[in-house]
């Protein structure tokens, strides 16, 4: 799905041609540099090898949310024989993003996708780097444009609405929380704005209580985890029987203070039931960015020379348990695919008023 933004690109980014010996697929640390490669002969620098390369950020490959799913994305893309070569570098430390880039790009690499806010500086100066190289940053909303840069973003608000709309269909006591980080920060007002929109989109009689972590310690943003179980406690205390939560550390806080309170969460960001294990044992499923479909539909357009400068990517759910009705998962299913076509709306600011 491409709209009429999208730019021609060159069919391949290289601008120079340069043998390399044989390589083996391999594991390789270089200090806190950890890489997983499929490199083999021939090079990256090859006019006829498409090669693409993935950069987390600290979470790490195994996190059960973008970084995962977009390795997955990269590994159907070259089953379906549109990628040859595909690689990925796990930041271990923040200070590594740009080495970790660079060594992509060094190697000749056609695309390097880059994971998650926190590289997103890295990936616009890289941009200006290495001309040749097409950089996507996922969940990285640029604020200037380049020809060989891509942002996938995902809307905050259309996570948060569909997972108020579940919220309020399993609700027994009519009442649901919402707990998010700072509401300064615009993707946390729009999750929890969304989350209240949802509900009331399904049931207007239902009373939605939304927390934000608007005084909290500012060295402890997204990782105030006591917080977030503290105020998701407080909140189940007054009534709350379903807990919706987003902001990393913080919100897992609060999805943990439902689970032990033997209460329905629902989490996003990631596959937080997953992601939290037994302390996740209430999550009924998460709503977040399907990454591994937007990273093969990029792979497609950027080999065929297309560069979109930006995409807003679609967003999926876990699927719920039998114990719900299967008449919930076509509803959620149903309203995803209405807010995709704009067919609903969530009339929520994309900033804070």
């Amino acid at each position: 799905m491409v709209d009429d933004g999208r730019e021609k690109g060159r069919s391949k980014f290289k601008l120079r041609s340069l043998k390399v010996g044989k390589l083996k697929s391999f594991l390789l640390v270089i200090g806190c540099l950890v890489l997983h490669a499929c490199i083999q002969s021939p090079s990256c620098f090859d006019e006829e090898i498409f090669c693409a390369g993935l950069v987390t950020d600290t979470l790490g490959i195994n996190d059960y949310g973008i970084n995962q799913d977009a390795w997955v994305g990269l590994q159907i893309s070259q089953a379906n024989g549109i990628t040859n070569q595909i690689a990925y570098i796990e930041s271990v430390d923040t200070r590594d993003y740009q080495k970790n880039i660079d060594y992509f790009a060094q190697k000749g690499f056609d695309v390097i996708i880059t994971s998650g806010i926190g590289l997103l500086d890295e990936t616009l100066h890289s941009s200006d780097l290495y001309p040749d190289s097409v950089f996507v940053g996922l969940n990285q909303p640029f604020e200037e444009s380049r020809a060989n840069l891509i942002a996938i973003t995902f809307p905050e608000d259309q996570m948060g609405f569909v997972a108020g709309a579940l919220a309020a269909r399993i609700s027994k006591t009519g009442m649901i929380a919402g707990v998010c980080e700072t509401s300064g920060i615009d993707s946390m007002w729009r999750y929890c704005e969304g989350f209240r929109a949802g509900a009331l989109f399904v049931n207007q009689e239902i009373k939605v209580l939304v927390l934000y972590r608007d005084s909290g310690d500012r060295e402890k943003l997204f990782i105030d985890e006591t917080w977030g179980y503290e105020n998701a406690i407080s909140l189940i205390k007054r009534g709350a029987d379903v807990v919706f939560a987003a902001g990393g550390v913080t919100g897992q806080g609060a999805l943990r203070a439902a689970s032990e309170s033997n209460l329905y969460a629902i989490g996003t960001e990631r596959n937080q039931a997953q992601a939290l294990g037994e302390n996740g044992k209430g999550v009924v499923t998460s709503v977040y960015g399907a990454s591994s479909f937007e990273i093969q539909e990029v792979m497609r357009f950027v080999k065929e020379g297309l560069i979109q400068p930006v995409r807003i990517g679609q967003i999926q759910f876990v699927p719920l348990s039998p114990k719900f009705p299967q008449e919930l998962t076509i509803g959620l299913d149903f309203l995803i695919t209405s807010l995709w076509n704009k067919e609903i709306y969530t009339n929520v600011s994309s900033e804070k008023p």
